[in-house]
C-alpha cells in the first residue's frame, strides 16, 4: 500500500467501521460541498458524490496517501431521502419508511494521491420498517436525533421493534461494508 490511508469523512460511523477493521488511517473531512438539488437516485450521482469528496482531499496531503471516501444514501421508491431538515423532516422521512422496504446504497472510493487511480464499488442493502405509530417516530427522534443520518436514522441503534428486517451487509447500511473497502484497498495498491 502506497504511502498512509486518509478517511475523507468526519462520520464517527466510519472511522468506527475502519478502527474495527484494524486498518490505521488518519481523519481529514473532505470540503467538498455536496450537492441536495438531485433527488432521483442513480447509483452514477452517489458515486460521483464520494468521488469528489475524495478529490477535494487530493490539494490537501501533504505525503503520498490512498483516500478513502463514502456516500451512503437511503432510497424508496426511487427517491433519495438524504439528512432530515430537521425534527419534522425527520418525522416526516419515517413515516414514509414506516412499513415499507427501501434500499440503502454506500459507494466508496479509494484514490491514490500520486497517480490519482482510483477504484470505486457500490453495494446496496434492503430494510423493512415494521409499521411505525407516531408516538413510536417521535420516541426515536426524541432519544436519538438522527439530524446527521440519511433518512432520519441509524439501524445500530433503532429500538426493537421498528425494524421488520434487512438483507444484504449491515455494515454498508451503518456507513461502509469493511468487506468491500478492504478489498478496494488492496486493488488500489
Amino acid at each position: 500500500m502506497v504511502g498512509k490511508i486518509i478517511l475523507a469523512s468526519s462520520s464517527p460511523r466510519r472511522a468506527a467501521i475502519m478502527e474495527k477493521s484494524n486498518i490505521k488511517f488518519e481523519i481529514l473531512p473532505s470540503p467538498y460541498i455536496e450537492d441536495h438539488t438531485t433527488t432521483v437516485f442513480s447509483y452514477d450521482f452517489i458515486e460521483n458524490l464520494a468521488y469528489n469528496k475524495v478529490k477535494a482531499v487530493i490539494p490537501l496531503v501533504k505525503e503520498p496517501s490512498v483516500i478513502v471516501g463514502a456516500d451512503t444514501v437511503v432510497v424508496l421508491d426511487n427517491e433519495i431521502l438524504g439528512k432530515p431538515d430537521g425534527y419534522k423532516g425527520a418525522f416526516q422521512m419515517l413515516k414514509k419508511l414506516s412499513g415499507r422496504t427501501h434500499i440503502v446504497v454506500t459507494s466508496i472510493v479509494v484514490m491514490d494521491s500520486e497517480t490519482k487511480n482510483f477504484k470505486k464499488q457500490s453495494t446496496t442493502s434492503q430494510v423493512t420498517f415494521k409499521n411505525l405509530t407516531d408516538e413510536q417516530i417521535k420516541f426515536y427522534i426524541d432519544n436519538y436525533k438522527p439530524f446527521d443520518k440519511a433518512g432520519s436514522y441509524g439501524i445500530q441503534e433503532m429500538p426493537e421493534g421498528y425494524i421488520e428486517s434487512y438483507t444484504g451487509d449491515l455494515e454498508n447500511i451503518i456507513g461502509m461494508s469493511s468487506k468491500v473497502l478492504i478489498d478496494l484497498l488492496h486493488s488500489i495498491s
